[in-house]
């Protein structure tokens, strides 16, 4: 009886259970971005490599999942990098690096780009691979080398099909030789790791004029030793700068953890938005049951006046309303899985995970709110006096 009478109004129908059905897919398609962006995060920590510390200038917190800093009494400079190599036998390498920007030139050819300079063990931390050519090795760094390993995109755009072995390239009006290109990277935390020129770190800071780092990139033996390695880093750095600890010392999982934190807190907000179209859809399904209810008072006199119970014509308009939650909720939840697979292969930058228990929630709140909203208008028709309802016109 219940279907008979949702498909006898079928228009009425169908935009009652609208709200039902944008709030469910709503509510799994922001979940599904939400655990989409977490796991490209997680991902992308992992493609920049393993066991891996970053030491920061100034002293700075992720309390609440945010990032909170102040300036830096000292800069992290090469020689910190050293010591930390040299004294710690936690840690496999500590490569200090310079970062900044410069207009690369080549006949006729220029473009911004950023600069980087590493010593030879960042390519291996950061599994960067060369394509062509060779990486840059200790005798570049020790002799402050002007020679260059260019990203990707840099060197199509600036080169185009040209050897670029032996190229010479010139930087903020210095000239650099190519030595090697690099396997496409792409894009890793908003940074494209294509569009990048890689040169020795003494060669850096001759180019910038600086002895500041921008950080120390730290490679940990192994996983079990993070934890040692931090605190190996941490003394040495505090005794080095006068008593001062004027550093963060940065692990992937904390970073992980803050970033998850906000992504968290991001997702609960939209989903708790999208969640209101739910109620909104509710208000709509208990508004109709209303008319419904008057409508089809004087069939509620007959029923009661053959014998039907309050109870019988309660289950009869809640099951009415149920059925338009649950018939929303179902198509609720193909549009949003559809909408969260489209996004995955045609929208290449925003990243989404389909979340069943984003679904099974989505499914049963919308059915929760047929119940909960119907309940009003059906104990109403169950309270109707048959003798009253039958005499309603």
């Amino acid at each position: 009886m219940a279907r008979d009478s949702l498909y006898s109004n079928k228009v009425r129908s169908f935009l009652t259970m609208l709200g039902v059905v944008i709030g469910v897919s709503a509510v799994i398609l922001l979940v599904s971005i939400g655990e989409g962006a977490r796991r490209y995060i997680r991902k992308e920590l992992g493609e920049l490599g393993s066991n891996i510390l970053a030491v920061v200038p100034g002293k700075t917190s992720m309390e609440g999942g945010m990032h909170t800093g102040t300036s830096a009494v000292r800069k992290l400079t090469y020689d910190d990098a050293v010591l930390i190599e040299k004294r710690s036998h936690n840690i496999a390498h500590a490569v200090p690096v310079v970062l900044g920007t410069s207009v690369i030139k080549h006949g006729g050819k220029s473009r911004d780009t950023y600069v980087v300079g590493v010593t030879e063990p960042y390519f291996d931390i950061r599994n960067l691979r060369i394509a062509v050519g060779r990486a840059l090795e200790p005798s570049d760094i020790d002799g402050s080398r002007r020679v260059c390993v260019l990203g990707r995109t840099v060197k199509r755009e600036i080169l185009g099909d040209k050897n670029p072995l032996g190229a010479k390239v010139t930087l903020a009006d210095a000239k650099y030789r190519v030595v090697g290109v690099m396997e496409p990277k792409g894009v890793a935390l908003g940074f494209d790791m294509d569009d990048v020129v890689f040169i020795p770190v003494t060669s850096a800071r001759e180019l910038f004029d600086t002895d500041w780092l921008f950080n120390i990139t730290v490679k940990v033996k192994s996983s079990e030793t993070v934890e040692a390695a931090k605190t190996d880093i941490r003394e040495l750095l505090i005794k080095r700068h006068a008593g001062k600890e004027d550093f963060t010392i940065l692990s992937q999982d904390e970073m992980l953890k803050a970033m998850s934190k906000i992504l968290n807190i991001m997702t609960g907000v939209l989903a708790g938005i999208a969640a209101i179209s739910l109620f909104v859809g509710g208000i709509g399904i208990m508004n109709i049951m209303l008319v419904s209810v008057r409508e089809r008072t004087r069939e509620i006199g007959i029923r009661k006046a053959l014998g039907a119970k309050n109870k019988d014509i309660l289950m009869q308009f809640l099951t009415e309303a149920v059925m338009l939650s649950l018939i929303g909720g179902i198509l609720g939840i193909a549009l949003g899985a559809g909408l969260s697979l489209a996004i995955r292969y045609f929208v290449s930058f925003l990243p989404t995970h389909l979340a069943l228990w984003s679904v099974a929630v989505a499914f049963l709140f919308s059915v929760a709110v047929g119940v909960f909203f119907g309940v009003y208008p059906a104990r109403k028709a169950s309270k109707y006096d048959p003798i009253i309802a039958l005499r309603y016109e």
